[in-house]
C-alpha cells in the first residue's frame, strides 16, 4: 500500500535558510571535493557558458559557499570573461522567491563580485532529466538525494523507517532508494558534458548501519503519539506520517558501478562516509543551555521535515489546524530534547563522479 503523501518542499518564507545550520556544517567537508572537481572538469569553448547545476537548492543560502568556491576555481582556469550559468533546481513548491531574494541580498552571494555569472532556477524533480543533454559542466547536490521520489509503503511504528521494527517496510524503502539513486544518476549522466563532474553530499548510514538523529526522531515520534492521545490528530493521520528519507551505505552508493566500473557514462572518483559536525551540541557544551539545544534541533526539523508530516493531515478546510500542528510539534519536540541533551550522530556521504564517454 503506497502512502498518500510524498516529500514536501522545505518550509518557506526564508525559515529553512534561517534554520539549516546543521546542513551548512555538514556540507563543509564536501566543498573541497567540489573545488577539486571544478579544477578537473573539461571546459566548453570560450564562447559557450560554463553551466553549474545545483540539484536541490531549497532557498539558496547553503548554496552560496559551494557555488562561490566552484566559481573561483573555474575562474582561475577560464578567466574573468567567460559566462557562467548557475541553475538552481528544486521541487515546483519550493520557495523560489526566498531563493532569488537570497541571491540578491545575501552578503555571501556569488552574483555581486562577478558580472559574468548568471542565476536561474527550475522547478522540477531531479529524478528526471531537466537540462539539455551534454550541457552541464559541473553538478552539485547537497542534502537532497536522501529524499525519495515516492513513499513506497506505510511505516506503522515510526516516522523514520530507520527506527522501525517492520522489516518489510525497511526493505521497501531501501528498494525505492536504490531505484531513485539509479534514476538520479541516469538523468545526470545525460546532462553532463564529457569530462564534466558531479559532486553529491547526502545523508548516509555509518559502518555499523546507523542512520543517526536517534534522540531527535524518538522525541518527535513520542510527541506525535501524545498528539494522538490528546485528540489533536487521529491515529490514521499519524499512520500516514512518514519522513521519506533513506540513508544509504557506501556499498549502496557504489552498487550501480560495480558491474563495469561505470554507470550512466559516469565513474566514481572519490566516495567517503564521514560524520558531520553537530554544531548544536558543540554550542551546548559552551553555554549549557538545554532549552536552546532542544529549540534549535526542533527548529531544524520544523524547517526541513514538518511540512511533509503536515501534508498527512486530513484536508478539512481548517488552515489554522496545520499551523497549530507545526507549532505544537515544534514545542513538544524541543521540550523532550531539552530534558536530556545528547550529541546526535550525523552520518554523511560525499561522492565525486566524472562523465566519461
Amino acid at each position: 500500500m503506497t502512502k498518500e503523501i510524498t516529500s514536501a518542499a522545505m518550509e518557506g518564507r526564508g525559515r529553512y535558510n534561517r534554520n539549516s545550520q546543521v546542513q551548512a556544517a555538514g556540507q563543509s567537508p564536501a566543498v573541497p571535493m567540489l573545488q577539486r572537481a571544478a579544477q578537473a572538469v573539461s571546459l566548453p569553448d570560450a564562447q559557450s557558458p560554463i553551466v553549474i547545476a545545483d540539484y536541490g537548492s531549497s532557498q539558496g543560502h547553503n548554496a552560496l559557499v559551494p557555488m562561490c568556491a566552484a566559481i573561483d576555481a573555474l575562474r582561475e582556469r577560464a578567466g574573468r570573461n567567460q559566462a557562467i550559468s548557475v541553475v538552481h533546481v528544486d521541487l515546483p513548491t519550493n520557495d523560489f522567491t526566498a531563493l532569488f531574494e537570497t541571491l540578491r541580498t545575501d552578503p555571501q552571494t556569488y552574483l555581486k563580485p562577478d558580472s559574468a555569472v548568471f542565476a536561474s532556477a527550475i522547478g522540477r524533480s531531479f529524478y528526471e532529466q531537466i537540462l539539455p543533454a551534454d550541457s552541464v559542466t559541473l553538478g552539485w547536490s547537497s542534502w537532497a538525494v536522501q529524499w525519495l521520489n515516492q513513499v513506497p509503503c506505510i511505516v506503522p511504528d515510526q516516522v523514520q523507517v530507520a527506527f522501525s521494527a517492520d522489516l518489510a517496510a525497511k526493505a521497501a524503502f531501501h528498494r525505492q532508494a536504490a531505484e531513485d539513486w539509479q534514476q538520479f544518476l541516469l538523468a545526470r549522466g545525460k546532462e553532463l558534458r564529457n569530462g564534466g563532474r558531479l559532486v553529491v553530499l547526502t545523508m548516509a548510514v555509518d559502518e555499523q548501519g546507523e542512520f543517526g538523529y536517534r534522540a531527535l526522531l524518538q522525541s518527535m515520534y513520542a510527541s506525535l503519539r501524545k498528539m494522538v492521545e490528546s485528540g489533536f490528530i487521529t491515529e490514521q493521520e499519524l499512520l500516514r506520517m512518514t519522513i521519506p528519507t533513506v540513508g544509504r551505505s557506501r556499498e549502496e552508493f557504489l552498487a550501480p558501478f560495480v558491474a563495469s566500473g561505470h554507470f550512466a557514462g559516469m565513474r566514481v572518483e572519490e566516495a567517503e562516509i564521514f560524520s558531520g559536525e553537530d554544531q548544536i551540541w558543540s554550542d551546548f557544551l559552551q553555554d549549557r543551555d538545554a532549552k536552546s539545544f532542544g529549540a534549535r534541533w526542533s527548529a531544524f526539523s520544523r524547517a526541513s521535515v514538518f511540512p511533509t508530516l503536515t501534508s498527512a493531515l486530513k484536508p478539512d478546510g481548517n488552515l489554522g489546524r496545520a499551523a497549530e500542528f507545526i507549532a505544537q510539534l515544534e514545542t513538544m519536540t524541543a521540550a523532550r530534547l531539552a530534558e536530556n541533551p545528547e550529541p546526535l550522530l550525523i552520518p554523511l556521504a560525499r561522492i565525486r563522479m566524472v562523465r566519461e564517454r
